[in-house]
């Protein structure tokens, strides 16, 4: 069966858009870039050029090769001593901020801006021979194999750090704290996650520091003449002879760097993970639910959380608007900023994260790259594999085991973070935002699916979220909060029905807010119209909001009792509903979401709003 060509490609046009971003085109910067580029390829291809027409002696020049064994040899220990003691140093500096690590960072940068030369000076004055470590080294500290590595350490040393630091501080924090609460310790999060993420940068420090280190010359003429490294060997050459006995040194010293140039860019491919092989799935046993409680005050920054509740149900959501707070909320339950917390009647709060065997699903990308969906399914030492393959095949994941985090859509890899949290026989599942960033029906999919899972097996969960239908499905008990502070808790019903303030009816998605007064204790008045309402209690003249969610503003028949004219201002078709913009001849503009609507925009109507579904608060609404 041929293929027919893709419209686009049918389209000249379409491909000349876009040709600047690609292949085609040449850059603004190309100049500035070409003139960096010549000066550093000219030397080099001059040298070349004039390579053998001058040079004097060959390989079997006296002290060549033993001088670039001992480079090389040198180098080889260098950096193999940088790689021990640097990358822990870059990891430790890249995760922690302060006096001391600014400290620490300026050390290690000091080398890069102190000349070669000066740097074996200072050397001297700490292994020198006159020195406490010189003689308990009985001189052999210089002039040796040993000095030559000093030096190449001091010098080398800050290329690894500043590279593998760089490389350790743009991990995703999520990976690490994912894995912490999942009871990896530090050390095996060192080894099994942020290293091999870092792989890419730490290997590049090396590079640079075994080319540095082979290359020196300055602090190793400070510290060690003899033996002839190869900077050294060249030096004495051309002082002796002039520059075409330095020929053929640099010749080797040049060949040498273009192959470690290249070894280095044969990429490193880790093998995917597979899947093992598991006698078989068992589904989770049930659980005993159990409600969460917290007392957190904490800062992150400028912000500060003060917070606390005891849960009655074992489903809890916390909605709020961005910045409220409910995800630093939920980093406390999982042990990862401080505050009380309490699973039933137990308090956790003196556990570390990893021994509250809590199931955490943070926003975000929080399944780690390298590692398989199997892998990243059974990352803790507390998973089960057959409960982990179960759930996998309960979450529709079923022979994408060995598939990397890079080969799956974002629901899949969303499966697989819950299943992660599933399979460590979890006490309490922490979700935030877990559906944030899919498709609306991937999002309904999955929010089906969990909420069968949470019947199934009695999971206890928090879920954080912005949206009120969400939580409706997942929770029995919601908390909504704003700015770290509590605005109302309770059953998720009583809370929809009958919020506290405008400003908790606004998160629970409320619109058409108006601000009034008391026309009695059963209606208010705005724009000269008076409402009825459900019994509110205030005096009349209060000042007082009211507002009724577009879902119960009814688009009634013309003369229906108790219907307001307006006119529909805008109508959007939502095809199982309309969501219309319509204005009262009072005065008041309301949305309102009907099932259909026969008027268009511009077109009279007639607009319903049952007393029993406007809310009244004695307070003015916020200005937006």
């Amino acid at each position: 069966m041929s293929r027919q060509p893709s419209p686009l490609a049918r389209r000249p046009e379409a491909r000349a858009d876009r040709a600047p971003a690609g292949r085609a085109g040449w850059h603004p910067l190309g100049g500035l870039a070409a003139l960096l580029l010549l000066y550093l390829a000219v030397p080099i291809a001059l040298y070349l050029a004039h390579l053998g027409g001058t040079g004097r002696g060959g390989p079997a020049t006296p002290g060549l090769l033993g001088a670039f064994a001992t480079s090389a040899e040198a180098a080889t220990i260098s950096t193999c001593l940088i790689a021990v003691l640097g990358v822990p140093l870059a990891y430790l500096l890249a995760r922690h901020r302060g006096l001391l690590s600014s400290v620490a960072s300026g050390v290690v940068q000091l080398p890069l801006a102190l000349p070669p030369l000066m740097s074996g000076v200072v050397l001297l004055y700490a292994v020198g021979p006159g020195t406490f470590l010189g003689r308990l080294f009985g001189g052999h500290l210089t002039e040796s194999l040993v000095g030559i590595v000093l030096a190449q350490c001091f010098v080398a040393s800050p290329f690894l750090v500043v590279a593998a630091r760089s490389s350790f501080a743009a991990l995703d924090a999520n990976w690490d704290e994912t894995a912490a609460t999942l009871g990896l310790s530090r050390l095996a999060r060192f080894w099994r996650i942020s290293l091999p993420l870092a792989g890419p940068g730490v290997r590049a420090g090396l590079l640079m520091a075994w080319l540095r280190a082979f290359g020196e010359y300055g602090a190793t003429v400070m510290l060690a003449y003899h033996p002839y490294s190869l900077p050294v060997f060249t030096y004495v050459q051309f002082s002796a002879a002039g520059l075409p006995a330095a020929q053929l040194p640099t010749a080797l010293a040049l060949g040498t760097a273009a192959v470690a140039v290249a070894a280095a860019r044969i990429p490193v491919r880790s093998p995917r993970g597979k899947r093992p092989a598991v006698a078989s799935a068992r589904p989770p046993a049930p659980s005993m639910p159990l409600a969460v409680g917290f007392d957190i005050s904490t800062t992150a920054g400028t912000f500060c959380l003060q917070l606390s509740h005891r849960a009655r149900s074992h489903r809890l959501a916390i909605l709020g608007p961005s910045g409220a707070g409910k995800s630093l909320t939920l980093r406390s339950l999982a042990g990862l900023v401080p505050g009380e917390a309490w699973f039933g009647n137990e308090r956790v709060s003196q556990l570390p994260p990893g021994e509250r065997r809590v199931g955490y699903v943070p926003q975000g990308q929080s399944l780690v790259p390298h590692l398989s969906a199997w892998e990243n399914a059974t990352l803790g030492p507390y998973a089960d594999p057959h409960l982990a393959a179960w759930w996998l095949a309960a979450l529709g994941l079923q022979g994408l085991e060995g598939y990397l985090p890079s080969q799956l859509s974002g629901g899949q890899r969303q499966r697989v973070a819950l299943a992660r949290a599933f399979s460590c026989h979890p006490s309490v599942v922490l979700l935030d935002e877990p559906f944030s960033g899919l498709d609306a029906p991937q999002r309904a999919q999955l929010q089906g699916q969990l909420r069968r899972l949470q019947l199934q097996a009695g999971l206890s969960s928090v879920l954080v979220t912005h949206d009120a239908s969400e939580a409706a499905m997942l929770a029995d008990e919601v908390l909504v909060m704003a700015a770290g502070r509590l605005l109302q808790a309770g059953p998720l019903l009583d809370v929809v029905r009958r919020p506290a303030t405008p400003e908790v009816a606004a998160v629970l998605g409320a619109r058409n807010f108006f601000n009034g007064v008391a026309a009695s204790a059963r209606s208010v008045r705005a724009h000269g119209a008076v409402i009825a309402t459900a019994h509110h209690g205030l005096e009349a003249g209060t000042p007082l909001c009211w507002s009724i969610r577009p879902e119960h503003v009814r688009l009634v028949a013309p003369g229906t009792p108790g219907a307001w004219p307006a006119k529909a201002l805008d109508v959007v078709d939502l095809g199982a509903s309309c969501l219309a913009t319509v204005q009262l001849d009072a005065g008041l503009e309301l949305e309102a979401q009907a099932p259909a609507l026969a008027a268009g925009p511009g077109e009279r109507c007639w607009a319903q709003l049952p007393p029993e579904a406007i809310l009244v608060w004695p307070a003015p609404a916020p200005q937006p």
